[in-house]
């Protein structure tokens, strides 16, 4: 069974995240691990020498009675999407937020994870100025990034961005699983850009190795990768985009402060990032 970590803070954003982590639980036939983390003040000792245990054990115990309070009304949203049968558990954790994610997906051998974002107008701001772009970043297991604005809707299309290279199929393998769980359509999409390397025929291996499989491939001549992307998005009805991530600092440099929030519209769909090696 796979196991989808789920980080929140029970705000509006990552209820409507909540939503999206249970479908894509029933998809994947996986349980969810609900992890909360808060940080504790920092306190000087000095000053109170006799309290200072208390307080730290009353802030955590407030802590986990708003945890308590908070699962009936996830457990409520499951009930009525008639998802009360997947799996829930929960980790309640002090300290960062990120240090923490990672921990968890090591510890409890992540296969997914799901978070919410908000704020997010622009490419630049949705994976490098948040939470959820400095995770993507910082961890190797795919994860689902669900801006407020997207609200769950049935999977009938998967984006899927690439630069055909070897390593990038076995992205591609993991996003067909999914689709074929969901009977969604792939559809893969390569910017060709005036300095691309990318032949001809490594494509056609390509089209043929998958050509069995539900991937339509389209091959665009473009040195604006960010508005192609966007246009593919609008224009073949894409409900999830794919992304890779080929090492730290490669969101920084494909989506730069130049493409600003005048081009770049609200995200309303979620982002698959999928880490490569």
């Amino acid at each position: 069974m796979k196991r989808i970590l789920f980080p929140t803070d029970f705000s509006e954003v990552a209820t409507n995240a909540f939503v999206h982590a249970l479908e894509f639980a029933k998809i994947v036939q996986g349980e969810l691990i609900l992890l909360h983390t808060f940080d504790l003040p920092v306190f000087d000792n000095q000053f109170f020498p006799e309290n200072y245990a208390v307080i730290y054990d009353s802030l955590e115990l407030a802590q986990f009675e708003m945890f308590k309070d908070e699962i009936p009304k996830l457990r409520a949203i499951a009930e009525e999407r008639n998802l009360d049968k997947i799996k829930m558990s929960h980790r309640l954790m002090d300290g960062d937020l990120l240090f923490n994610i990672k921990r968890a997906v090591k510890e409890d051998k992540i296969d997914f994870v799901v978070m919410g974002t908000s704020g997010v107008t622009g490419w630049e701001a949705f994976f490098v100025g948040s939470n959820a772009g400095s995770a993507i970043i910082g961890i190797d297991v795919p994860m689902l990034c669900v801006p407020l604005e997207a609200k769950f809707k049935k999977i009938q299309t998967i984006g899927f961005t690439t630069r055909f290279r070897t390593k990038d199929k076995k992205a591609l393998k993991t996003v067909l699983d999914i689709a074929k769980k969901t009977n969604a359509k792939v559809k893969c999409l390569y910017v060709k850009t005036s300095s691309s390397d990318v032949s001809k025929d490594t494509i056609d291996k390509w089209e043929t190795e998958f050509m069995q499989e539900p991937i339509e491939f389209f091959v665009i001549t473009s040195d604006e990768i960010k508005e192609t992307i966007l246009d593919f998005i609008l224009y073949k009805d894409i409900d999830v985009l794919t992304m890779l991530t080929y090492k730290r600092g490669f969101f920084e440099g494909l989506f730069k402060p130049s493409f600003t929030k005048k081009m770049a519209p609200n995200f309303d769909i979620p982002i698959l990032a999928i880490h490569i090696d």
